[in-house]
């Protein structure tokens, strides 16, 4: 028997969607390319836009959103969706946007 998702969890997955499901769920890339046994490379390609994600990783996304309670406004940026963070973190959750010590 085939999943079939109906409604929201059905839409098209979009870079920004990817990364909000992502940040909803609390992974990172590689958490998450884990998860789905893909790899890191895969999800950074779906959420730049370089390519979607088409039959089964389509379908298991579905699965993930609607079993997670995910919802995606697509008038809202992909932040606002990620877990909050600590003021006294002052990296991304990628550890990629640190900023530079104070040279002075």
């Amino acid at each position: 028997m085939a999943y079939r998702a109906s409604g929201k969890g059905s839409e098209r997955w979009t870079g920004d969607r990817v990364k909000a499901l992502r940040r909803h769920l609390g992974l990172t890339q590689q958490e998450m390319s884990a998860e789905l046994g893909t790899r890191q490379q895969t999800i950074s390609e779906w959420e730049t836009g370089l390519y979607r994600p088409r039959g089964a990783s389509h379908t298991v996304l579905n699965i993930v959103a609607e079993r997670s309670g995910f919802r995606y406004d697509a008038a809202s940026p992909p932040e606002a969706a990620a877990p909050e963070r600590s003021e006294d973190d002052p990296t991304d959750e990628e550890g990629l946007n640190s900023p530079l010590p104070d040279s002075g």
